[in-house]
């Protein structure tokens, strides 16, 4: 007989767990207890919702399921905004929570809150568990859900009386079957068929390639697709590393600020093969006008996301690495569009990305220098807002799990902790967090974890002293009214020195590639303050609502 407590941590050592992340609290003592003597590692954050976010860029970087904790009430609250994250992502993340006894549920007890009510909307699927007994087989479901079909978080809900009570530990079973769910990974033949057919019939074929390539690991099928038949390819934010950033196919990012090549492909294109990717209104505009005289082919894992937002010609459901297999199984001829790819690369010759070069310090420049020195060596990890656009747009990805985001939920705040998880997935590796001096501040007590476990996170802070993305739309779209965007300065490397961390502030653009280097130099953590312009905006830009090839701040159209 063992505590439940117990037969938690060792059925997180039986699904391979090496790492959890969390902030103890008295509902989840027992469990904490349990710890002390544990060979698992815990990483103890500052604040319950950089434990989500570090599972979360834990999980993204190594493919396996990240693990956080925290007690009820706040604690499991906190929580939220990190399995929101994920959940919007598609990241596999188990959370586990502390609850009020059994006998208390429901009676508004001290710091008790209904965590499963309130994550229902935003987990692939949540447990409260009363029984002792029943703690090893819902961890090893939580990590089979999490990990299987279309990843994402799983919550764990454990009473403090299943934590001390007693139970047979139950040995882990072989397989897990749980009635109405059973992902399909193979897609359908003849379905398969016509879009090979397609394939072969389109004169200005195009790949939308999306986050489902990188979570199936199908980057190398993706590649080898689209050289075979020549066809050009563009990633969502989160597809990004899928092909390689040099790659000639590439066409980069898509969307409210991708390049003007790929948007203006998307509306050209006589067939579009979307990849793991699903629509979302910041890739499509106005939808009407996306891929106006394209066939649709769309593959995907999950059929809710089939046809949700667009109409779809030939429909696949399946894991994207298996399907991409049959695929190129079935397509026995090289493809020839070199009509279609002269143009393209007409566009990208007239239609390049900018990159200010007068003197003063833009955030591409920093960005590109960056890409330059580290090339294929590191992972990127960001914030969100402009520090975001620009990394996403001025960064060379070479693979995949190295550029780590929050795309759909897009939460400031995230890019810290996350950075945290992911050297714990590749120590191997320098860790860079891209951030803005607005979104820094949402976790920046995340640098007392840096520095009280020398994790070294690389921070580089693009800093106009504004909310650089809300305050670029006051600009364009509300007259220069910038309400409430405007920050004061803040000397961040006094803050990271308070904490024990290394700093540098950088005001010139001789000075970056020095400071970049002192950080990959210096084997703990290390904080850049990039003074940079402080009304430089993100373009090319697609104002809401648009049509993609409607873009303000690029070039003239040739």
């Amino acid at each position: 007989m063992k505590t439940g407590a117990k037969i938690l941590v060792e059925s997180l050592q039986r699904e391979g767990t090496e790492i959890v992340f969390g902030y103890p609290g008295g509902q989840i003592l027992p469990v904490y207890d349990e710890l002390y003597d544990s060979s698992l590692r815990h990483i103890l954050v500052r604040h319950e919702q950089a434990a989500a976010h570090a599972a979360d860029g834990y999980a993204r970087a190594s493919g396996r399921v990240g693990v956080c904790i925290a007690t009820s009430g706040p604690g499991a609250c906190n929580l939220v905004t990190g399995i929101a994250t994920a959940y919007m992502d598609s990241v596999p993340v188990v959370a586990i929570t502390g609850q009020v006894p059994t006998s208390m549920l429901g009676n508004d007890a001290f710091q008790e809150s209904d965590i499963t009510g309130i994550t229902m909307p935003v987990t692939k699927h949540n447990y409260l568990v009363k029984k002792t007994d029943e703690i090893s087989r819902t961890v090893q479901e939580a990590f089979y859900i999490a990990g299987t079909g279309r990843p994402g978080p799983v919550l764990i809900d454990l009473p403090k009386n299943t934590q001390t009570g007693t139970a047979k530990d139950l040995p882990r079973a072989d397989k897990v079957v749980l009635r109405g769910y059973n992902p399909t990974y193979k897609g359908h033949s003849r379905q398969i068929d016509k879009v090979v057919a397609l394939i072969i019939e389109a004169e200005r074929p195009l790949i939308y390639a999306g986050g489902g390539i990188i979570a199936s690991n199908a980057s190398e099928e993706l590649v080898a697709l689209a050289t075979r038949m020549g066809i050009p390819v563009t990633t969502t934010l989160m597809g990004i590393g899928c092909i390689p950033g040099d790659h000639p196919l590439n066409l980069g990012m898509l969307g409210m600020h991708g390049t003007e090549y790929a948007n203006f492909a998307v509306t050209e294109c006589d067939l579009l093969i979307a990849i793991g990717a699903r629509f979302d209104d910041r890739v499509t505009g106005k939808i009407d006008t996306f891929a106006p005289h394209a066939k649709v082919v769309h593959i995907d894992i999950d059929p809710a996301e089939i046809g949700k937002n667009k109409r779809v010609d030939v429909p696949i459901v399946g894991d994207v690495k298996a399907v991409l297999q049959d695929i190129l199984a079935s397509i026995k001829k090289k493809g020839v569009h070199d009509a279609w790819r002269k143009k393209i690369q007409h566009w990208k010759e007239h239609h390049p990305l900018k990159c200010p070069a007068n003197g003063a310090l833009h955030p591409q420049f920093i960005i590109r220098t960056l890409s330059d020195l580290v090339r294929d060596k590191a992972v990127i990890v960001s914030e969100v807002g402009q520090n975001q656009m620009w990394t996403a747009q001025h960064f060379c990805f070479h693979n995949p799990r190295t550029w780590i985001t929050s795309g759909g939920l897009g939460t400031m705040g995230y890019g810290l902790p996350a950075a945290m998880g992911v050297h714990f997935a590749r120590p191997d590796v320098p860790v860079f967090d891209i951030a803005g001096d607005g979104s820094i501040q949402m976790n920046i007590q995340e640098f007392g974890t840096l520095a009280s476990d020398n994790i070294p996170v690389k921070v580089v802070i693009l800093n106009n002293m504004y909310l650089g993305m809300v305050r670029q739309w006051q600009e364009l779209f509300y007259d220069h009214r910038y309400s409430y965007t405007e920050l004061p300065p803040v000397d961040f490397v006094k803050i990271a020195n308070a904490y024990g961390i290394e700093g540098i502030r950088v005001e010139s653009p001789d000075e970056v590639l020095p400071a970049l280097q002192a950080s990959i130099d210096c084997d703990g953590p290390f904080v850049m303050d990039f003074r940079i312009e402080r009304e430089e905006n993100v373009f090319p830009m697609v104002p809401a609502g648009a049509a993609i090839n409607d873009m303000i701040g690029g070039h003239p159209r040739s």
